[in-house]
């Protein structure tokens, strides 16, 4: 039988430590603990009902946690403990930043203008949170131009520039995806939360997806952790995989470990806990005669 494995990261940007969440009777995770490594892609997989976006809303702040520690350590080296954070610390001081299963944004607005919402922040400080802005104030113009760049840049790197002037509600449903992503990474994250990115995508939308996530871990260092039903996704682009079911972790490790393990295989069939057992040494039996 194959074991359930731990991978322990040298650099993890994000570690969570027996992370327990109930509501009244029901207690969707039990003692889930994980690491997520710097730089790195990390899919949190498991069946309809596992408890994949309880864990997300717990590391963004939408939940907060029953038990448990959720750490999160910056390149700078600044740690913050995310369970004692309001949601809108972890996105403005922690750096995190999370896009949701059912895309969210400003439909009248523009594309661009889409990105340059997520940089109010900047654009605010620049202002002297007054009425310079609007008074033509050196720094906020020099503030606002490097933010329409930064946005145009990100429109780049989602194939979205030639769009940039339309409504964002225009956009067909795969570039709108790639939309939220790109306005997040105009936030400036250190951490990545994806949630079912590719639901709902053709094949070549997928590859789109592909592509820009290996390009933000790859020209950013941006580390990211994902959800994702779409296992073509998964084991494509995935460094570390963590698999949860009823709320428990069941296997963690590389894609190519993940997806030969007997227990992952048995929970996505959907087999009764009584017949776990004899799935995992039916499952063993072939592989074993495939070697022979």
């Amino acid at each position: 039988m194959a074991l359930e494995t731990t991978t322990m990261t040298t650099d993890p940007i994000l570690k969570v430590e027996h992370l327990s969440m109930r509501f009244g009777g029901l207690m969707a995770i039990n003692d889930f603990s994980f690491e997520a490594a710097r730089g790195e892609i990390t899919a949190l997989i498991g069946p309809n009902g596992a408890g994949k976006t309880t864990v997300f809303n717990c590391i963004t702040g939408f939940y907060k946690p029953t038990m448990g520690m959720i750490t999160m350590r910056q390149r700078s080296g600044s740690e913050f403990l995310l369970e004692r954070l309001p949601d809108f610390e972890i996105a403005k001081r922690a750096k995190v930043a999370r896009t949701f299963q059912n895309i969210r944004m400003f439909s009248g607005l523009t594309v661009l203008e889409n990105l340059l919402v997520a940089q109010h922040n900047k654009l605010m400080q620049a202002s002297g949170f007054t009425i310079l802005g609007l008074l033509g104030f050196p720094a906020y113009r020099q503030a606002s131009k490097e933010s329409i760049e930064f946005a145009k840049h990100w429109l780049e790197m989602a194939s979205l520039i030639d769009r940039a002037d339309d409504p964002a509600g225009d956009l067909p449903y795969g570039a709108q995806r790639r939309l939220e992503i790109a306005r997040a990474m105009c936030t400036g994250p250190e951490l990545l939360c994806l949630d079912e990115p590719a639901a709902g995508l053709n094949p070549r939308e997928s590859l789109a997806l592909n592509g820009l996530l290996q390009t933000i871990r790859g020209e950013t260092g941006t580390s990211i952790l994902l959800i994702e039903h779409d296992m073509s996704v998964v084991m494509e682009i995935s460094d570390h995989v963590v698999v949860l079911e009823y709320g428990q972790k069941i296997s963690d490790g590389n894609p190519d470990y993940v997806k030969n393990d007997p227990k992952v295989i048995a929970a996505y069939l959907g087999v009764e806990d009584e017949e776990v057992e004899e799935v995992i040494e039916e499952i063993e039996a072939e592989q074993g005669g495939m070697t022979q």
